[in-house]
């Protein structure tokens, strides 16, 4: 099955024939406009798509596409700002708008990408697509808000990087961007929020709220997955997780956790008790 085309408008073949919901990720994967990609995400009903999960498919070169801005740089080159100036603030709203352009590739990389898998295992990281497309849409309009746009600041590739480096196994792909990057949001997320309180931005609070509600779900399904093929390959999913942080060199997490966002999200208390070992790595 070939990808759609993604410079290519719908034809009247392609609205009367329905779209296999995989391609479809593909496809949109390949957009290198964010606000197209995060409108098209948004705008594609998932109920009106076919799925095969046993199809497969050639990775295109240069995925995923992604804007010439920001200009990527390694994390030590990104200026810390006073988020009591506008740029301070503006800058903290483009790193987290950047975090959700990374996480619609990153949900639509795990649908086309991984064959063999049941259906819902897709629908649900459908849904994940879609929820991060409303964040990116949210925190971009706040950007513009402020006076700037999204490639305004530098930003850096930690979590596609990841991605790239799990692309040949799903389990490490589950273990190590939604059970550990992506998780890792649930631990950030109050301490920022506060931070822009503080300056007496509501409407970005307001924003992270939603943010928060959502990502707890999407760490969820992760958990699920992840825990849906430890059991499948009769693995154990804790002793299975050190092995794949330490092969794909996953970074060591540090407090403080958000310990009651984690466990909503479905992390055991044998997990959590890991995690917060001085000298462990981290369970996700």
């Amino acid at each position: 099955m070939n990808p759609i085309d993604s410079n290519a408008s719908s034809s009247s073949d392609d609205q009367q024939s329905p779209t296999d919901l995989r391609a479809a990720c593909l496809r949109l994967l390949q957009i290198t406009s964010p606000d197209d990609k995060a409108a098209q995400v948004r705008g594609l009903d998932g109920a009106l798509c076919t799925l095969d999960p046993c199809a497969s498919f050639t990775a295109p070169a240069d995925l995923p596409g992604r804007p010439e801005r920001p200009r990527l740089v390694h994390p030590s080159q990104l200026k810390t700002r006073a988020v009591g100036t506008l740029e301070g603030r503006a800058g903290l709203i483009h790193a987290l708008t950047h975090i959700e352009a990374n996480a619609i590739n990153l949900a639509l990389d795990i649908i086309w990408r991984f064959a063999d898998m049941p259906t819902d295992f897709y629908l649900d990281w459908w849904r994940v697509a879609q929820e991060e497309a409303l964040h990116f849409e949210l925190l971009n309009a706040h950007l513009k808000q402020l006076g700037f746009a999204y490639g305004d600041f530098p930003a850096h590739d930690g979590l596609w990087d990841m991605a790239e480096r799990t692309k040949g196994d799903v389990l490490a792909r589950l273990a190590l961007v939604p059970r550990t990057l992506e998780a890792r949001g649930l631990d950030a997320t109050p301490a920022v929020r506060n931070r822009l309180v503080s300056v007496g931005d509501q409407g970005a609070a307001r924003i992270l709220d939603i943010i928060l509600r959502d990502e707890i779900g999407h760490v969820a399904v992760g958990n699920r997955w992840y825990r849906h093929l430890c059991d499948a390959r009769q693995l154990e999913p804790i002793a299975t997780y050190a092995t794949l942080a330490e092969r794909y060199q996953a970074p060591v997490l540090k407090g403080p956790f958000n310990l009651a966002a984690r466990r909503a999200a479905g992390f055991s208390e044998a997990e959590l008790s890991v995690l917060q070992r001085p000298s462990a790595v981290a369970t996700g």
